[in-house]
C-alpha cells in the first residue's frame, strides 16, 4: 500500500469535481515527457488549421489541457465550470449557430460523452462544409484492450450495442471502446445516420510513450530529456501498431 501511494499521483477523490480536472492539467504541465507528448498531439491539429475553411475553432473537454497556449484563437470549453476555459456547455447541446465552426478538437473526450449520437448530430449542425472533427481517442488493439480492461479505471466494453451509457458525472462514467465501435465496427451505421459527415482517416499511434509517463494516475518513469530518443524508438515499431497502439487519431469531415 505504501508503494502504491508512492507511485500514484496525488489527486482529489472526487473524479467529477472541477478541481480534479485542474489537477489533471497541473500533472500534464509538470511532467516534462507527458507535456511534450501533448504538445505533439496539439501540433498535429494546429498543422491542419491553414487547410480549413474560415470559421471558429473549438476545443471540447479542454479543461485538463493547454491547447490555447499553442493556438490562442481556439475557443476552449468544458462541461464543468473551469477558470481556464472560455465556455461551459455539454457537447450534446452546443451554443453555436449552424455552419459556424471550422474545427472541433478533442483529446480523450468522445468516450466520455453519454450520448454520442446527440454529439454527432450537433457537430453535423454547427460545422461548416469542409470543417472537421479531430479526435485523439483510445484504440482497440490486442495490447491496448488488455491495458484498458485490466489496468485502467474506465470501462472498455467492446460488445455493447448502443453508443450511449447512463452517466452520473462527466469523468466517472465512460466507455473507452466507443471510438472503435462507432468508426470501425459500426461505421456503416454512422455513415447512414450522419450522411453529411465522412470519416476521412484513422491513424493508430503511441503504443508505449503515454504508458511510461504514468499518464494522469502514476508517476513518470522517464525524464523529459529522453523524449526525442523514445519517440524515435517508438516510431520504429510502426509495423506492429495495429496490434500495440494505445491511441488513434480520428478525423471526420463535413461534406
Amino acid at each position: 500500500m505504501d508503494l502504491l501511494r508512492f507511485i500514484k499521483e496525488p489527486k482529489s477523490n472526487a473524479l467529477d469535481a472541477p478541481e480534479t480536472t485542474l489537477q489533471h492539467r497541473d500533472i500534464i504541465l509538470r511532467k516534462p515527457f507527458l507535456r511534450k507528448l501533448y504538445v505533439e498531439w496539439y501540433k498535429s491539429f494546429v498543422k491542419i488549421i491553414p487547410q480549413l475553411p474560415e470559421g471558429k475553432l473549438l476545443e471540447i473537454g479542454a479543461g485538463g489541457g493547454f491547447l490555447k497556449d499553442l493556438c490562442p484563437s481556439v475557443i476552449t470549453s468544458d462541461i464543468l465550470p473551469l477558470s481556464n476555459c472560455d465556455m461551459t456547455f455539454s457537447a450534446e447541446n452546443m451554443p453555436f449557430e449552424d455552419n459556424s465552426i471550422s474545427a472541433i478538437f478533442m483529446i480523450d473526450v468522445l468516450h466520455h460523452i453519454p450520448d454520442c449520437e446527440l454529439f454527432f448530430a450537433e457537430a453535423q449542425r454547427v460545422l461548416i462544409h469542409g470543417g472537421i472533427i479531430f479526435m485523439i481517442e483510445p484504440a482497440n488493439t490486442n495490447f491496448s484492450r488488455f491495458i484498458y480492461k485490466n489496468l485502467h479505471h474506465e470501462p472498455f466494453k467492446t460488445d455493447v450495442t448502443e453508443w450511449n451509457f447512463p452517466s452520473s458525472g462527466p469523468l466517472s462514467d465512460a466507455n473507452g471502446a466507443l471510438p472503435w465501435i462507432i468508426f470501425s465496427r459500426d461505421l456503416p451505421v454512422f455513415q447512414n445516420i450522419f450522411n453529411q459527415l465522412e470519416l476521412k482517416k484513422i491513424k493508430l499511434h503511441t503504443p508505449f510513450r503515454y504508458l511510461i509517463t504514468g499518464g494522469l494516475s502514476y508517476k513518470s518513469i522517464v525524464p523529459g530529456w529522453s523524449f526525442t530518443f523514445v519517440t524515435w524508438a517508438e516510431y520504429l515499431l510502426f509495423p506492429i501498431y495495429k496490434w500495440f497502439a494505445m491511441f488513434q487519431t480520428i478525423t471526420v469531415s463535413k461534406k
